[in-house]
């Protein structure tokens, strides 16, 4: 309610009411007896509005008390709310401003506190503030009393109206008793006292009232035989007052408060309205010097709202950006806790911006910061979600890791080299697929399970010294066979392909070589096995097996689980392919040959059942082979 009675509470003039030009009110003939302060023009305005009682704070913002502490701001509500005086709205807007600077400050500062203590900025809960109910019970306080004092000024208003409705009609019975008038002059006086002391009415009923009172004492003013030299010492008077407004209003051109200089000029205009006339040849020259003055101080009133409005707009604009981006990054999605951090840091910095931005128009204001907060707070709320789901993934991840540390470390002691060997290389591959846990915790418990591992494989290294001399011993003896592949692809000689199949089962019979060796012996053994087998015309199935069985060794090494997986996918492939053979079979079984499409469609079947019975053959013999290489 406070809002919707300030301009009751502080009328003020409209620039357009300020210029309006007087009329001439010259009253030829008039008695020279009449006083020099009767008002006899309509000096400021044609109908002005009715100056308020209540007074509007007009100090200027580098004069105002700086609060340091929101009891500071609070005391002095206390004052405002149960002094005797009115409610000033400059002052009690600027208090507001004060106490909510200093409460966001102590926020922010107990919420940097939070985050640099460790605490999660989507974990932070603001705590009620008793300073801040304190603050707005007094302002209910005043509100109230604003409003009591609204309706008091209201009911005077209509009282106000009254007594000047008396007034003018006192002043028209005076009009009627042309003879009278002189001897009527000092009630007349009394009565312009009386409307002077009078201050609001309805503003509605402000500027006819006004005009009737203008008219019905201009017309007093004729019937008055004053003589010229107390007539002319009035005009004299009147015009050194008005003169001295017109400078005075000249002057606040250069008065760097705005908003100060204008309600100056306020008072400056009750002044001039009051005065009385001056002579009718000045009239004209002196209103449109104190309107010309007026006008400046209007302009630059007006300007700078106009420069508020705007970068108010600016702001607005500013901050509908800060609000897409900050929207942008909540909805998006975000995988990792680093991302998750960097993200964080990029909403901060937006905060931090938005800071720095000043006001929005006020009916934007609220709603473009509940927007800005409302994505802030998705962003933190969705944040707060994914940690709490990463510190159960680590707690489960952790739980996994432990117990392959105690799998590792009972194993640690083993002398089945070749089996536990396999089985801590198969809880290595697993300990890989397991997501991470917390630093510190992850690397005690990898620095557990490593040194299982490692006094596993040192003592099994140790123990098999002896089998490095047997592995060169193979080194030297599959080299060897290359060479006699070698001397076989530069000769011709008979039962060639015979010789290179000894050779092959040879070189497959042989164990194990150095680790480091295996890749380029093994690069160089198909290499020239390629090259015989091009030159013999051998088939590329009996390539394909030459080539698996060469690889048994490597697959072997990985263990019998490796050998027996190997085997029950081969023998599933072969299951699907003797299905599929069977399924062919029966198809064609079903087909007439009696037409020329019957047997082209035939023949296509036949030959695709033959390859899938060579491909089975295939199967078979790489079977075979890890059979063999099981026992």
């Amino acid at each position: 309610m406070m809002d919707s009675q300030e301009n009751t509470l502080g009328q003020e003039k409209t620039e357009e009411q300020l210029n309006v030009a007087p009329a001439d009110n010259s009253t030829p003939g008039c008695d020279a007896a009449a006083p020099a302060n009767v008002t006899d023009e309509k000096s400021a305005v044609d109908e002005p509005a009715e100056a308020s009682s209540a007074s509007t704070d007009t100090t200027p913002a580098e004069q105002r008390k700086v609060y340091k502490s929101k009891k500071e701001v609070i005391e002095r509500l206390k004052e405002i709310a149960h002094a005797d005086e009115n409610p000033q709205k400059d002052e009690v807007e600027y208090l507001k401003t004060a106490f909510y600077k200093l409460h966001f400050a102590e926020r922010e500062a107990d919420m940097k506190a939070y985050i640099e203590a460790g605490g999660d900025p989507a974990n932070y809960k603001v705590t009620p503030d008793a300073d801040e109910e304190e603050f707005k019970a007094e302002m209910s306080v005043i509100k109230e009393k604003r409003a009591k004092l609204f309706l008091e000024q209201e009911k005077e208003k209509q009282e106000n109206l009254k007594k000047k409705l008396d007034i003018i009609e006192k002043i028209k019975a005076m009009i009627t008793s042309p003879d009278e008038a002189n001897k009527s002059y000092q009630d007349f006086k009394k009565l312009q006292q009386e409307w002077k002391e009078i201050k609001l009415v309805p503003a509605e009923k402000a500027n006819e009232l006004w005009r009737n009172y203008q008219l019905y004492v201009e017309q007093y003013y004729d019937l008055l035989k004053l003589n010229s030299e107390a007539r002319e010492y009035d005009f004299k008077k009147n015009l050194e007052i008005k003169t001295h407004l017109c400078e005075a209003a000249e002057k606040l051109a250069e008065e760097d408060d705005v908003i100060s200089a204008f309600h100056q000029l306020q008072k400056l205009h009750q002044e001039y309205r009051e005065t009385g006339p001056v002579a009718k040849e000045l009239r004209e020259e002196i209103w449109a010097r104190f309107k010309a003055a007026s006008t400046v101080v209007n302009k630059r009133h007006q300007q700078h709202f106009e420069g508020l409005r705007a970068k108010e707009e600016d702001n607005l604009v500013r901050k509908t950006a800060l609000c897409e981006k900050v929207e942008e990054i909540a909805k998006a999605e975000i995988k990792g806790a680093s991302e998750w951090d960097k993200k964080t840091k990029e909403i901060i910095a937006i905060q931090a911006e938005w800071k720095t931005i000043g006001f929005a128009p006020q009916k934007m204001n609220v709603k473009i910061f509940e927007r800005f907060r409302a994505a802030c707070d998705e962003f933190f709320g969705r944040k707060a979600e994914f940690f709490k789901d990463m510190k159960q993934q680590f707690a489960a991840n952790a739980e996994k890791k432990k117990a392959l540390v105690e799998q590792a470390q009972a194993l640690q002691d083993s002398t089945d080299w070749k089996s536990t060997g396999d089985k801590l290389i198969a809880l290595q591959k697993e300990w890989k697929t397991i997501g991470v846990v917390p630093k510190k915790l992850g690397d005690k418990l990898w620095a557990d399970f490593l040194g299982a591992c490692n006094h596993f494989f040192d003592a099994r290294n140790a123990a098999n010294a002896g089998t490095r001399n047997e592995e060169k011993a193979n080194l030297e003896k599959k080299r060897s066979i290359i060479a006699q592949l070698k001397a076989i692809a530069e000769e011709a000689a008979d039962n060639v392909q015979e010789k290179v199949r000894e050779l092959v089962d040879e070189y497959n019979a042989v164990g194990h070589v150095p680790y480091k060796e295996k890749d380029k012996l093994y690069k160089e053994y198909h290499d020239i096995l390629d090259k015989l087998y091009k030159e013999l015309n051998i088939s590329t199935a009996r390539r394909r097996l030459d080539k698996f069985k060469s690889g048994l060794k490597n697959v072997a090494e990985r263990g019998l689980d490796a050998l027996d997986s190997e085997r029950a996918k081969l023998m599933r492939r072969y299951e699907a392919m003797k299905q599929e053979v069977q399924t062919y079979e029966n198809n064609i079984g079903f087909l007439s040959a009696s037409s020329k499409k019957g047997n082209s469609l035939i023949d296509e079947m036949n030959r695709k059942v033959q390859k899938l019975k060579d491909e089975m053959n295939l199967v078979r013999e790489k079977i075979k082979a890890i059979d063999d290489e099981n026992e």
